[in-house]
């Protein structure tokens, strides 16, 4: 889909390669710049998943060699991908103001944590702390526990990495359109608030409070997890009043009167220990066994590894393994395109000789 889009990517972690990914799933030539590190730096592996798909060449941006090459591949590109803190890319001579102007059609990716501006711009901070000052964070776990979300999901993949390739794109749109390329400021607070806009517009209906445990998404016994026999949980989720009858029918329970009572807010703490301990008679295949097939909204919680073997993701060929690595394929999918069946993860700097070659370096 994206053929003929060029990309060169800064060696980084967490959203920036995760965005780069993708567009090198749906087609993309991305090129990485990997950094010079000593084999025996503790975490320095050769490959990585995230590269699959990619290009490498190692470079040492304190090398002003090394850095006309970067700036030799800048010329051939249509887009640039850096999750450095504000003012590095600057400091190497490396930052918009120069790249743009050697290069007006380029798409600059900026990707990082508090935005490029702000008083927190220069500061560290991990996916919890985006998410939590922004407010994404606010309504996850049950009521009366510290709030926890699956790692990365909400904010380097969902507020940074997948905000990211949105502008990236929009921004390639724009170039073709016969625009100017420019600056895309992804930054995980600002896409993690965005990502909240669904929810606040349930405050108009009164489905969302500022008091935890009081929504409709994080209080009612209707939608949360609960441990079944033998370890293992079960995800139920069923808020329109069809699925909860459907719900309440395969437990048995379509005649209880407090259950019956669906929007009770008072009954929903009871509702909730009543449940767990309903939950708790049967093992997770038992309860997959009644629920599927059913409007009940209730599924298993499943680890990746377990989930290969879930007969629905197993039909959608979901995941895959390559290269000792388990991996999940490109998404979304096309209906007039498909990508690579295996996509190799290369090993840092594999392309140098061929990346030479076509910017015509001789060394």
């Amino acid at each position: 889909m994206l053929e003929g889009i060029r990309i060169i990517e800064f060696e980084g972690l967490g959203p920036a390669p995760f965005a780069s990914m993708l567009l090198a799933d749906l087609g993309a030539e991305v090129i990485t710049i990997h950094r010079e590190i000593p084999a025996d730096t503790p975490g320095n592996a050769s490959e990585n998943l995230l590269d699959r798909g990619k290009r490498s060449i190692v470079l040492n941006l304190k090398s002003s060699e090394d850095v006309k090459i970067v700036k030799s591949l800048f010329g051939t590109a249509d887009g640039l991908i850096e999750g450095m803190r504000p003012g590095v890319m600057e400091r190497l001579g490396l930052g918009p103001k120069i790249v743009l102007k050697d290069n007006p059609n380029l798409v600059y990716g900026r990707m990082t944590g508090w935005g490029q501006e702000g008083p927190l711009a220069k500061d560290a901070g991990h996916d919890l702390n985006y998410i939590g000052r922004c407010g994404a964070l606010w309504y996850a776990s049950d009521p009366g526990t510290p709030p926890f979300t699956p790692p990365t999901l909400v904010g380097d993949i969902g507020g940074g990495a997948l905000y990211l390739v949105v502008g990236m794109l929009s921004a390639f749109l724009r170039v073709k359109n016969g625009g100017k390329g420019c600056v895309v400021d992804a930054a995980i607070v600002d896409g993690a608030a965005h990502m909240m806009s669904l929810m606040l517009s349930l405050r108009s209906s009164g489905g969302l409070k500022t008091e935890r445990g009081n929504s409709t998404l994080d209080g009612p016994h209707w939608s949360r997890c609960y441990a079944a026999k033998g370890g293992g949980y079960i995800s139920v989720q069923c808020i329109e009043p069809k699925f909860y009858a459907t719900f309440l029918k395969c437990l048995g329970l379509e005649d209880d009167a407090q259950l019956l009572r669906q929007f009770d807010k008072s009954l929903w703490p009871e509702l909730s220990t009543r449940l767990s301990g309903v939950f708790a008679t049967k093992s997770v295949a038992e309860w997959d066994d009644i629920f599927t097939g059913t409007d009940a909204c209730v599924a298993p919680v499943l680890s990746p590894e377990a989930s290969v073997e879930d007969p629905h993701i197993a039909a959608r060929d979901i995941w895959f393994e390559s290269e000792g690595h388990l991996q999940a394929r490109p998404a979304p999918r096309f209906s007039s395109w498909k990508p690579k069946l295996s996509a190799a993860i290369p090993v840092k700097d594999s392309d140098r000789e061929s990346l030479f070659l076509e910017l015509k370096i001789e060394r």
